[in-house]
């Protein structure tokens, strides 16, 4: 998205490292704040990482209150993007339809509706029948129920990214891409020397929003940051002309992980594999392939007779919890480990840390987030992930 500057500033009030969806969010929320010195290292383009690759849904159905209040604010954020940032983001709130097959699902959502609902989400749950006629692609066999909001949606990441970016600069925000940061050292009195390919920048203040990549720059500074990095896979159909006019939901197989979503005149798709192992692998593989297949024939058998166009591979950053790790360590911040779902809270989590590095209270405590929970027994697992 922009060609990389030739040489780093010599210092900054405050560096993020990352330019995906959360680090152009929290450097946008940090300038609008008046911070006026901000610099944001990127290794890539922005965008370029987990972002680019991601599916653009955005949701509030969460097991975790924290989830779904991080998501219900994102929505909304999401909502005004084009007048604030300033940016169209082909935001379709469609719904995000979630079927299930097996009776501790529906009682486990069950409960989740109920809390949602608490929340001021308005998810609620369906009959399978319900929900055939909400996303006729669907065949019922096996399900038993389903849940629903019509306030989700999914929207275009990249133009997420613009729109950050592009309001960031207006506000002095500088980004160096294709930039990578080689080692972080303390330099005293809370000062950070940040070392990278094309020169070093000193700063305060630093915040980690590396993705997929953030254990390594947690490691630099003495910060275990458990994420990990794991191959998600996304393919896209020929044009469907039976969908023409027609509000398809990001519908979701709860059972199997099987989800897809209209993508302009076809269908986004895509599905978890449990036999993928961590690393950083962004080749295609067609290793899922029959376990796909299969859910596809069980779930959306119309879906089989209908050419596929191309696809990607991409990263999802996990953590042990599949919840994300949001937090600091002295003025080392971080926002990273988002399990999947880290571009729908992009825009509230981008004013989560804003508020941590201005010490201010966000709009929610995000204290039980912080890394040190894994040591101490104290991890809160996320249900709804895919």
């Amino acid at each position: 998205m922009t060609t990389a500057s030739p040489e780093l500033p010599a210092r900054a009030e405050v560096v993020v490292i990352g330019g995906g969806v959360m680090g152009t969010s929290i450097a946008f929320h940090l300038a609008e704040a008046g911070v006026r010195d901000v610099v944001v290292v990127e290794r890539d383009d922005l965008g370029s990482g987990s972002t680019c690759k991601a599916a653009g849904g955005v949701r509030a159905q969460f097991s975790d209150e924290l989830n779904i209040r991080l998501g219900a604010r994102s929505i909304e954020l999401f909502q005004r993007f084009q007048q604030r940032p300033g940016q169209e983001i082909d935001l379709h709130q469609v719904g995000y339809l979630f079927l299930l097959s097996s009776r501790e699902h529906v009682t486990a959502f069950e409960r989740n509706v109920d809390l949602q609902n608490s929340l001021g989400v308005r998810s609620r749950m369906l009959t399978a029948e319900e929900a055939r006629r909400i996303s006729p692609l669907i065949e019922t066999d096996g399900l038993l129920a389903a849940t629903y909001s019509p306030d989700d949606g999914h929207c275009t990441p990249e133009s997420v990214v613009l729109g950050y970016a592009t309001a960031a600069r207006r506000f002095g925000v500088r980004f160096h891409t294709r930039t990578t940061v080689r080692s972080i050292v303390g330099t005293g009195s809370d000062t950070f020397r940040v070392e990278t390919d094309r020169g070093a920048v000193s700063a305060g203040t630093l915040v980690c929003a590396a993705g997929a990549w953030s254990r390594e720059i947690g490691a630099m500074v003495g910060v275990d940051l458990p994420v990990s990095p794991l191959r998600r896979q996304i393919m896209f159909t020929e044009p469907m002309p039976e969908l023409h006019d027609r509000v398809t939901p990001f519908t979701i197989d709860f059972g199997s992980t099987f989800y897809f979503h209209r993508e302009g005149r076809g269908l986004l798709f895509g599905m978890s594999d449990p036999d993928e192992t961590p690393g950083f692998k962004l080749d295609m593989s067609d290793a899922w392939l029959p376990r796909l297949t299969e859910a596809i024939g069980r779930r959306a058998p119309r879906l089989l007779d209908v050419g596929v166009r191309d696809g990607w591979a991409g990263l999802y950053e996990v953590t042990p919890d599949h919840n994300a790790l949001i937090g600091s360590a002295g003025r080392f911040f971080y926002a990273t480990g988002f399990s999947g779902h880290g571009f729908l809270q992009g825009p509230a989590v981008g004013e989560v840390v804003r508020d941590l590095v201005l010490d201010r209270e966000p709009f929610v405590d995000v204290s039980t987030l912080d890394a040190s929970r894994f040591a101490a027994d104290r991890a809160r697992p996320e249900l709804n992930c895919v």
